[in-house]
C-alpha cells in the first residue's frame, strides 16, 4: 500500500461505538437509507427483481454449486444483498423433489394434530400464544421420526449456498414450523434475533457496534409448504431497512411501524420456494384471510459457529457450588458485587432452549439462569431449594 494511500485510510471517520437510544431514531434518515428499486445489473446470477426483492433460479443455482469458483461468485453475490442490497432473496423451486416436500408436510400436519390431541398451547415471539401452531425443534423431531425424509430434505444444496454465503462454513441449522390457520392475524413488523428478541431496554444496553454485528450472526429462512398467494399472508418485507443501524429500536416505534404498514411488500409464493433475509430486516407475518387454507411455512434459523466460548463450562454445577457464598455476599448490601459474580457464574441467556417446555407465553423468552439466581437470592432461597429450581429450569432447556 502506498504512503498516501495508507494516510488516506488513515483519516477515514471510524464508525461509533456509542450507546444507541430511541432518541436516534428518525424516520426521515431511516426512509433516505431505502431504495425503491434494485438493478438486476448488481446480481447477474439472478433471474429477476420484483418490489426489489432479487429472485433466482433454484435449479441454475443448483448447477452453479458443482464449480468451486461459480459457487464463490455465486456466494459473494449473495452476501451482498443480504447485506446492503435489498436484504431478501427468493429461489423459485428451491424444493425440486416434490415428494420429499409432501410427505415433510404431511409429517408435520400429524405432529401439529398430536399437539392439539394432547391440549398443547404454541407459544410465539410475535403473537398471540396458540394464534399459530408450532413445532419447536422441528430439525431434531423430523430427524428422530423420519431420518430418511430427514436426509433428504435437507441434502438441498440451495439451503448450504446461501447459509454458506452469509455465515460461512460450520454453521449451525434449527427449524421451526410456523403455521398460520385462517384468520390469523399479522405479526407485529420486527427485526429478529438476537437483538430483535429483546425488550428495547435491553437492546440499549448493548452498543453500536453490537447492533452492526447481530444481523452477521443468524440468517432467516423460511420455506414454503404449501401455496401463499397474498391472500394467505405471506411474510411482509420492507427491503433495505436491514441498513438502518438503529432499526432494533425503531422497529417498536409507532412511526415506524405505520411506514412499515403503508410500505411494505408481499411475495406469493408457490409451494417449495425458499426465501432468506438479513434478520435485520423489518419484517412481518402476514394476515391469513382465506377460510381454509392453513399457510405451513419452515422457519430456518440458521446460526453462525463463532458464537461460543472455547471452554466447555457446566454453569449449573458451578451455581450449585457458589450460592452459598452469593448469600452471604448478598448480606452484605453489595449489590454491585453480587451482579458481578453472577454474570461470572451464570447463563445470562435465554437461548438455546427446549421451546416445547420453556415456550414464550408471556414474554419474548423464559427465566434465564441468571435471572434465576437473582430472584432466589431475592427470596431468599436456601441452597437445596435453589438446587430444586436450578435443576427444573436446566430440564426446561434439555433438547
Amino acid at each position: 500500500m502506498s504512503l498516501s494511500a495508507a494516510q488516506s485510510r488513515s483519516a477515514a471517520p471510524l464508525a461509533s461505538a456509542a450507546r444507541i437510544s430511541e432518541t436516534d431514531c428518525d424516520l426521515s434518515t431511516f426512509v433516505a437509507s431505502l431504495r425503491t428499486d434494485t438493478d438486476l445489473a448488481e446480481y447477474p446470477h439472478a433471474e429477476y427483481t420484483d418490489h426489489g426483492v432479487v429472485f433466482y433460479d433454484a435449479a441454475a443455482v443448483t448447477a452453479l454449486g458443482t464449480d468451486p469458483i461459480a459457487r464463490a461468485a455465486l456466494g459473494d453475490e449473495l452476501a451482498q444483498a443480504l447485506l446492503i442490497g435489498p436484504g431478501i432473496v427468493v429461489f423459485r423451486g428451491a424444493f425440486g423433489d416434490r415428494d420429499a416436500l409432501a410427505e415433510t408436510t404431511a409429517l408435520y400436519t400429524a405432529m401439529v394434530a398430536e399437539q392439539h390431541a394432547a391440549g398443547s398451547l404454541a407459544g410465539d415471539h410475535f403473537a398471540a400464544p396458540g394464534a399459530n401452531d408450532r413445532i419447536w425443534n422441528a430439525l431434531q423431531k423430523l430427524a428422530v421420526r423420519a431420518p430418511e425424509l430427514f436426509a433428504r430434505y435437507y441434502a438441498n444444496d440451495v439451503l448450504a449456498q446461501v447459509s454458506e454465503a452469509w455465515l460461512g462454513p460450520m454453521y449451525q441449522m434449527t427449524a421451526s414450523i410456523n403455521v398460520v390457520n385462517p384468520g390469523g392475524r399479522a405479526q407485529s413488523p420486527h427485526r429478529d434475533y438476537h437483538l430483535g428478541f429483546m425488550e428495547p431496554t435491553s437492546a440499549t444496553r448493548f452498543r453500536a457496534h453490537t447492533h452492526r454485528l447481530s444481523p452477521a450472526l443468524t440468517l432467516q429462512g423460511a420455506i414454503a409448504h404449501v401455496d401463499m398467494p397474498v391472500e394467505t399472508g405471506p411474510t411482509m418485507y420492507l427491503p433495505y431497512s436491514q441498513r438502518y443501524e438503529a432499526g432494533y429500536l425503531a422497529f417498536n416505534l409507532p412511526e415506524f411501524r405505520q411506514y412499515f404498514a403503508e410500505n411494505n411488500v408481499q411475495l406469493p409464493l408457490t409451494a417449495g420456494d425458499a426465501v432468506f433475509f438479513n434478520p435485520a430486516l423489518f419484517h412481518a407475518a402476514g394476515t391469513n384471510s382465506t377460510r381454509s387454507v392453513r399457510r405451513m411455512a419452515n422457519l430456518l434459523q440458521v446460526s453462525s459457529a463463532f458464537g461460543r466460548a472455547m471452554d466447555a463450562v457446566d454453569r449449573s454445577t458451578v451455581l450449585r457450588a457458589v450460592y452459598p457464598e452469593l448469600q452471604r455476599l448478598a448480606a452484605t448490601g453489595d449489590a454491585r458485587a453480587v451482579a458481578n459474580v453472577i454474570a461470572a457464574a451464570a447463563e445470562a441467556y435465554a437461548f438455546p432452549s427446549n421451546l416445547d417446555l420453556d415456550q414464550p407465553l408471556t414474554g419474548m423468552h423464559g427465566e434465564t439462569q441468571a435471572e434465576l439466581v437473582a430472584r432466589s437470592l431475592d427470596e431468599r432461597l436456601g441452597p437445596d431449594e435453589f438446587a430444586e429450581a436450578l435443576d427444573a429450569l436446566d430440564a426446561r432447556h434439555t433438547a
